[in-house]
């Protein structure tokens, strides 16, 4: 994918020039080498081969005589349910994490929409996949296949990582097959990049190319610390900022999807904004102060019942700072519901702490895709005078995002029928539907948009 300005690219390698492993040479003398490690770490990362059937676009004008009779029999009228069909192949990599069960991680944008998944190991043997389950709001997805002696990689812990560390990518680019690449992680938690729903991507000087999304982001031991996911990128080339979501948030979805086949993410209940230069001001807070600041508390919700108050400055979650409101969300999207969070906030200028317990989600707190795949990456809030929906966050990908639609936006209608809930939003909209007509409120004025 690419734009007029900085582009962020589904995909993912790496690049460096230095390790400690020994290699010796003819005279003796010993230089540093990455060899040993990747001979047990390579066979763990495989190329994954997607296919899908695509229905080609309706021509109305092969129904028109007149077309017909200047372009000759060949032309002939084309029924818009009976259009031609076309094989479609694209390529990815992946990564084994379980040996035993056959368990392969890699992202879902390699396998969304696939009719079809294909894995081939470094040793040339090929499988048929069988897709687990996905978190496409990580951009996460576990495959399985039946095959024997597999080698897996060991998942490192990605909470020690630190700005500095060496790190080799291994992927497939360019459909090439398997290849190495290494760089240092250049930064952590970055977020607020609209590629993902939720957000802490390890930053790496990686040398970017097609078809290394999915693959590994190992250490210097052949630990899984990454998976490697999108870059930004000016012009469709390498510039040294490369993303891999890290593998203790690819861990967490990866347990809930073997267990049950699916991921669900808790709340706590409340409406959060970014702490501007005003903001702390307005607050008083330190110079320098980063936080999340509380705009509202939802009633009878985990934080609601803990004690928080709009107003409050959330600074930690559970020990680990918090700068951003994207990064709350991580930070608490990685957990199950039921788990407790030890939540740090500033309130009158002085510090407190909370135990705030995950909650199960509400229907006027919760991601709308389920209801559509038109819907992934929005999410919905029902309006305060429960007149209609409130668009809470849109990524930048998404089909309402393309459509025009804002956050902020009130849907009051959908498919010509009136709507004032989420839950009444998910019973008019059916998951195979292709297309969805909105009635949009902004300021005062409606307009219609097609979702398609």
């Amino acid at each position: 994918m690419q734009r007029t300005f900085i582009a962020l690219v589904f995909i993912l390698s790496a690049s460096f020039v230095s390790a400690a492993l020994p290699a010796q040479l003819a005279d003796g003398k010993q230089l540093p080498t990455l060899a040993p490690m990747l001979k047990t770490v390579n066979p763990a990362v495989v190329n994954i081969s997607t296919f899908s059937t695509r229905k080609q676009a309706y021509n109305p004008l092969m129904n028109d005589p007149f077309f017909r009779h200047f372009f000759g029999e060949q032309a002939q009228p084309q029924p818009q349910n009976q259009r031609p069909q076309r094989r479609q192949q694209s390529a990815g990599s992946g990564v084994i994490v379980d040996a035993k069960e056959g368990v392969v991680m890699t992202n879902y944008h390699v396998i969304k929409d696939a009719d079809e998944i294909q894995i081939s190991l470094v040793d040339g043997r090929t499988y048929e996949a069988e897709l687990a389950g996905s978190d496409p709001d990580l951009d996460i997805a576990i495959l399985k296949i039946d095959a024997a002696n597999l080698v897996d990689v060991k998942l490192s812990d990605s909470d020690v990582l630190e700005v500095g560390d060496f790190v080799v990518a291994i992927g497939n680019p360019f459909g090439l097959g398997q290849t190495v690449t290494t760089g240092i992680v250049s930064a952590l938690g970055r977020s607020g990049l609209g590629i993902e729903g939720y957000e802490s991507f390890i930053q790496t000087d990686a040398s970017i190319n097609p078809g290394n999304s999915g693959g590994a982001l190992v250490n210097l031991r052949g630990e899984l610390v990454g998976i490697n996911t999108a870059i930004i990128s000016p012009a469709g080339g390498n510039v040294g900022i490369g993303f891999a979501i890290p593998v203790n948030m690819a861990k967490a979805s990866m347990e809930q999807i073997l267990e049950s086949g699916e991921v669900r993410r808790g709340v706590i209940g409340v409406g959060i904004q970014d702490v501007s230069p005003d903001l702390q001001k307005a607050f008083e807070l330190k110079n320098g102060q980063q936080g999340v600041l509380i705009t509202g508390v939802f009633d009878d919700t985990p934080a609601d019942k803990a004690g928080l108050k709009p107003g409050d400055v959330i600074i930690s979650v559970d020990g680990d700072l918090t700068k951003s409101s994207s990064q709350l969300r991580s930070q608490i999207g990685v957990k199950k519901i039921g788990d407790s969070l030890k939540i740090k906030v500033i309130r009158d200028g002085k510090e407190k702490s909370f135990k705030v317990k995950v909650g199960e989600p509400d229907s006027d707190m919760a991601f709308a895709g389920k209801a559509n795949p038109l819907f992934d990456g929005v999410m919905l809030e029902d309006s305060k005078d429960g007149s209609a929906v409130v668009v809470i966050k849109l990524a930048p990908n998404s089909a309402m995002a393309f459509a025009g639609v804002r956050p902020g936006d009130l849907i009051a209608g959908v498919n010509r029928k009136p709507v004032n809930s989420v839950a009444q939003l998910k019973s008019l909209v059916a998951a195979g539907d292709e297309q969805i007509l909105l009635r949009v409120l902004r300021n005062g004025r409606s307009f219609f948009v097609v979702l398609k």
